[in-house]
């Protein structure tokens, strides 16, 4: 449970409609909630902001116990409170229309008693959006009006008391009994008329949110050992894909610490190429072709309005951010900086080359087919890829020091090896596949020669150097290395990186921040490229072990507590689950795995 102002990471649940995402703690409260897109100001921020940043309070007025879980196969939120005098459920859900999306932003909390009687307190208390605004509270009429800078919602009351008004917020209490419901709802919009749904409209929203979510979820296909994690991981992916332009966000918050009062802060809230490209292969493995389409059309629209550059992430409007401002806010626990924007938007990361030619590639394999313009901008970032793989870059980690890094040279062979591949289905017009396959082998042998270490029999870290890096274990996936050499890399980062089912980014991390998620299901690809199975199922099983309570996984965990660090929900992390599963059952995946 809390404590102070901040509730653990593990007990937040998320809820999200195609636009924006709202975080709510194990206690009720909404600590995080931009309008009306994830990467806006959030109206609600309490999770950096304690002292200014608003919440949205429910819970009962006497101590309570807490059960919660998602409503099977959506994303619509159920917690059970329980006292010493009485049980009541509440149902959190962002909603859509009938029709799907609805043209404003709605969240309800729709309040049923289960059994005895309940004291029930309620709050709302608009942010100031990171001291950028004033919020006020105004009655107009029947109307209950939360405002702050160009943001204005409507605070709907049903059967929760009467509300107290005061100038920056509304509270109210209530008493359940069995059978009784009640609603405490928002309709939101920016800087234009705010509707106001009646009571029948917001029931309707919620059911049908609930069967539009399991209406989604009745398309994936994973059937296998780990099904309530994959069905869970897709949900949650879901949440990160931005609707209006199929963007792929690689989390929904920004500024949650990799280690607890560290400087590790940074804004997730873009699509980078990378996570966006290993989100696509899990999405295409789930068999989610509406979603892959979205993503790929968007990736080579944002990749087309940059060349001959191709960016490390982009905005999820197709924006090239590249500032970074810091925050007045206190940080989660007490970390700061927190921040709004992302610094490496501006650095050299070669193996993004990689990561957009390998989901264009497993597209093609879906049995897709590219427009010309879009095989014309591939040729032209290849012949680029061509002209820059032997440069230093900040590599996939974005460091601050430009190295050989190893898996960016990876990366480049992939771009490579996939523009060949592409050219021979008809996919990219000639130009100069020759030099695309000397090239790609040129890599290879270049990484072999200089990137390997004969005393830790692995791949390095960079050029040179003795240190390992995690990213290597992604050289079984990408098909670089499925043999001896790999073994030797799995070898070297279990010694090295490794802290049982958890591994650390790179070395030296330990002691910097938490152990990596998606490093410990990259962990399981490897070992099933190997073809270790057993291996890979006993490391699978005490990764997706990992997860909260309700399934969720953030950026990275401290070995030593249990506690979750970094953004959340992290895209990388489920997207790996996925494709660690998938890598341990093939035949599931629809036909794609070893295609390449």
């Amino acid at each position: 449970m809390r404590s102070g102002p901040w509730a653990p990471l593990g007990e937040y649940g998320v809820i999200g409609n195609g636009r924006t995402v709202a975080l709510i703690a194990g206690d009720g409260r909404i600590d995080w909630w931009p309008l009306p897109a994830l990467d806006a100001p959030p109206a609600f921020a309490a999770l950096l902001d304690p002292e200014r940043g608003g919440y949205v309070e429910l819970a009962p007025r006497s101590p309570f116990t807490v059960k919660r879980r998602y409503l099977e196969d959506t994303n619509v939120l159920e917690t059970t409170f329980r006292t010493a005098s009485g049980e009541v459920r509440v149902t959190d859900a962002l909603t859509v229309g009938r029709t799907g999306e609805l043209p404003w932003t709605e969240l309800v909390r729709r309040v049923d008693g289960a059994s005895g009687e309940v004291d029930m307190a309620w709050t709302v208390r608009p942010g100031s959006r990171f001291e950028t605004a004033q919020p006020w509270i105004e009655q107009r009429e029947d109307a209950l009006l939360a405002h702050c800078g160009d943001q204005h919602m409507a605070v709907l009351c049903f059967d929760v008391g009467e509300p107290r008004i005061g100038p920056y917020d509304i509270s109210g209490e209530f008493r359940t009994g069995p059978g009784s419901r009640s609603t405490l709802a928002f309709a939101a919009n920016d800087d234009g008329p705010v509707y106001l749904p009646r009571l029948r409209h917001l029931d309707e929203h919620l059911e049908a949110t609930i069967a539009w979510w399991r209406a989604w979820a009745r398309d994936l296909t994973y059937e296998g050992p780990w099904r309530a994690a994959v069905r869970r991981s897709a949900l949650a992916l879901k949440l990160l894909q931005y609707q209006p332009t199929g963007a792929l966000a690689a989390a929904a918050t920004t500024s949650l610490p990799e280690r607890i009062g560290g400087d590790r802060n940074y804004d997730y809230r873009y699509m980078w190429v990378r996570d966006a490209a290993y989100t696509i292969d899990a999405l295409l493995r789930l068999d989610l072709h509406q979603e892959v389409h979205a993503a790929v059309t968007f990736l080579l629209r944002c990749a087309r309005a940059t060349d001959p550059d191709l960016k490390v992430f982009y905005s999820l409007r197709g924006g090239t951010p590249d500032t970074q401002a810091t925050l007045n806010a206190a940080g989660y626990r007490d970390s700061r900086p927190v921040r709004s924007g992302n610094a490496a938007a501006e650095q050299t990361q070669l193996g993004t080359f990689g990561d957009l030619f390998d989901s264009v590639w497993r597209y093609v394999q879906a049995g897709h087919v590219l427009d010309p313009a879009s095989g014309r901008l591939l040729a032209d970032l290849a012949d680029r890829c061509c002209d820059l793989w032997r440069n230093e870059d900040a590599g996939l980690w974005e460091l601050h020091v430009n190295r050989h890094y190893t898996i960016s040279k990876m990366g480049c062979w992939v771009a490579l090896d996939r523009a060949v591949r592409l050219h021979e289905a008809g996919q990219i017009p000639v130009t100069h596949p020759q030099r695309w396959r000397e090239e790609r082998d040129a890599v290879h042998d270049w990484v072999d020669r200089n990137c390997w270490s004969p005393d830790k029999q692995s791949y390095t870290f960079y050029a040179g150097s003795d240190d390992l890096d995690a990213a290597t274990l992604l050289a079984g996936q990408i098909g670089f290395d499925r043999g001896d050499r790999l073994a030797g890399t799995v070898a070297a980062i279990r010694r090295e990186l490794a802290d049982g089912a958890l591994v650390y980014r790179y070395t030296g991390m330990r002691k910097a921040e938490g152990a990596f998620l998606a490093c410990s299901f990259w962990l399981v690809s490897a070992l099933a490229a190997l073809g270790r199975h057993d291996e890979a199922t006993n490391q699978m099983t005490a990764a997706v072990g990992l997860a909260t309570g309700l399934g969720l996984l953030t950026e990275e965990m401290d070995p030593a507590t249990g506690e979750f660090l970094g953004n959340l929900p992290q895209a990388l992390s489920h997207l790996a689950l996925v494709n660690a599963a998938f890598a341990l059952a093939p035949e599931r995946s629809g036909g794609l795995a070893g295609k390449r």
